[in-house]
């Protein structure tokens, strides 16, 4: 008797994720896993719905391992803009943010942390939580996501920033944790991972600079902590570490996590602008010696350029150069006053004449948004202060001060070189991740990191195979995150397929728009030539435009433990 399908998918090209060579077949999906593989002879039967691929490319769905989607899905079911994107799972609570566990005590503390380092509106942030959050604990947090509509499959980190706030409340920006702190706080970890975290984020970057110009907790642990808490991942069945790295927590520190868990470390982020080629060159080299050795330390790449659009009321790019702790420690409805202030002014605009890192690329950054001249509009700052005879930082603050610093701007932060980029993409001992999708809303969007992928870096450049390029999307990040049931076009997995046009595909320009609550904006992007997104055996979206609607019941799940 010939099978009868939920979902057949019919003419497509297979790219099964594996790396292995593409071939013609077709799906058939069952209960939302994919019931049988192969040719029509094969399969045979009907369906109650047929997708027609044909000319397109029909590959697992992919594996976004690096999002911030934490709060975000408590007012947005449909997690977007990455299912348009072809996302099917991401990865939530990166960089040790996220908004669990939180006494309800601390919750203006998280939400604040949240605002500054992540560049989300606070009042978006309390009108998407509301007043009462249906969580404390990070078990009842991963209930509370289950609970949702959600449009895609999430996992989620335990974060360190949350974690150590929970703990130590105030004190966990300025204290180092007792003893008996750690040990708690490994406990906490330890029962999120029976829970069904999918593992522990911590960070030591610079540039995370958190409420009233505080690091982020994290940043104030010792590196010790952070071994002691992630030994929790030793004794759990599945776990990883996702680490943003900073001063003294780097490659050497990540594979001795390894060695002490035995599980994987995935650090973001490995980028050109911010690294010397000779320091990237040698990351590689000893990242490629270290997984030789069995040690599985994977740098996170990405084929996007970091381009922030942004306002000096929030201005994170240029938080972590010293002479804005005044700027970071300032309420945002006071901080216009503090850029009057002659002698703040005087001191900002000489700190950062002669500034390296991001304050060395002032005079490149383009004027976005400056609604008082728009004659000025895409120029660079540089061209504009040379002109009028002043430096570009007093340039930058001048037009700040005539919009009520309503002005923004554009920079090329990191990852423009693309020479080394596409060498980065390709190199065996990399992983794709920092897509950041879900953070810094407002002044950044990299959520097609996928779609611009295939379009730019495999169909333009040539600098991947598809195959490669689906691999690494799909396969390569479950394998790492420890996600069992999906990321490969295989019978018995879970049906989360993405099918897309190889000659069209591609990410948009990002644009902005006002649909946070209470009108809050951000960026988005557009996808091109995404022809369906599966998830669960459920079409969410077709002919890039979603076929579901929040008010449906939609096909997300929580991946406890790495599977559903």
């Amino acid at each position: 008797m010939a099978e009868h399908f939920d979902l057949l998918i019919r003419g497509g090209t297979l790219v099964d994720g594996s790396g292995a060579t593409r071939r013609a077949g077709e799906v058939g999906v069952r209960e939302g896993r994919i019931a049988a593989i192969g040719t029509p002879d094969e399969l045979g039967g009907d369906a109650d719905e047929i997708v027609d691929a044909t000319g397109a490319v029909v590959s697992p769905g992919f594996i976004d391992v690096h999002t911030h989607y934490d709060a975000q899905l408590f007012w947005d079911s449909m997690l977007s803009p990455s299912p348009w994107h072809g996302v099917t799972t991401a990865v939530i609570g990166n960089c040790g943010f996220g908004v669990a566990p939180t006494r309800s005590r601390d919750r203006d503390l998280i939400l604040r942390t949240l605002e500054n380092v992540e560049g989300m509106s606070l009042s978006a942030l309390k009108a998407g939580l509301g007043e009462e959050w249906p969580f404390e604990s990070f078990p009842e947090y991963l209930d509370a996501v289950e609970s949702r509509n959600n449009a895609i499959n999430l996992a989620v980190l335990i974060g360190h920033t949350p974690l150590r706030t929970f703990v130590m409340g105030e004190k966990a920006v300025t204290d180092l944790a007792t003893k008996d702190q750690v040990a708690e706080m490994k406990t906490i970890v330890t029962e999120a991972l029976e829970a069904g975290a999918i593992g522990f984020a911590s960070s030591k970057a610079p540039t995370h600079v958190g409420y009233d110009g505080n690091p982020v907790p994290s940043r104030v642990a010792a590196v010790e902590e952070i071994n002691q808490i992630a030994d929790a991942l030793r004794d759990s069945p599945h776990g990883v570490l996702q680490a943003t790295a900073g001063s003294g927590f780097f490659t050497k520190q990540f594979a001795e996590i390894y060695r002490r868990t035995g599980k994987p470390v995935s650090w973001t982020a490995l980028l050109t602008d911010l690294m010397p080629t000779e320091l990237i060159e040698g990351v590689l080299k000893t990242t490629t010696e270290l997984q030789s050795e069995g040690v599985a330390v994977y740098p996170q790449v990405t084929g996007r350029p970091l381009m922030f659009e942004f306002d000096l009321r929030a201005p994170f790019p240029l938080e972590s150069h010293p002479a804005m702790q005044i700027i970071s420690k300032t309420p945002f409805d006071e901080r216009e006053a503090r850029y009057r202030d002659p002698e703040i002014r005087k001191s900002i605009i000489e700190a950062f004449m002669h500034s390296t890192g991001f304050g060395s690329k002032i005079p490149g950054m383009a004027i976005s948004h400056h609604p008082a001249d728009e004659s000025l509009l895409e120029r660079t700052l540089g061209d504009v202060a040379e002109e009028r005879g002043i430096s570009a930082m007093e340039l930058a603050i001048d037009l700040s001060l005539e919009t009520g610093l309503e002005t923004r701007f554009r920079m090329a932060a990191a990852n423009t070189d693309e020479a080394m980029v596409g060498k980065l993409l390709n190199h065996p001992a990399t992983m794709l991740g920092l897509s950041d999708a879900g953070a810094h809303a407002s002044q950044l969007c990299d959520a097609g990191a996928s779609t611009h992928l295939l379009g730019h870096w495999v169909r333009e450049k040539g600098a991947l195979t598809l195959e490669e390029a689906v691999r690494r999307l799909t396969a390569q990040p479950a394998e790492i995150f420890g996600i069992t049931d999906r990321g490969r076009l295989e019978t018995g997995l879970a049906a989360d397929i993405a099918i897309f046009d190889p000659e069209t595909v591609g990410c948009d320009r990002v644009r902005r728009v006002h649909d946070f609550p209470g009108g809050a904006d951000r960026l988005v992007a557009d996808a091109f030539g995404m022809r369906a997104v599966i998830v669960n055996g459920v079409v969410l979206r077709e002919n890039n435009e979603s076929r579901l609607s929040p008010s449906d019941s939609l096909p997300g799940l929580v991946l406890r433990g790495g599977h559903a």
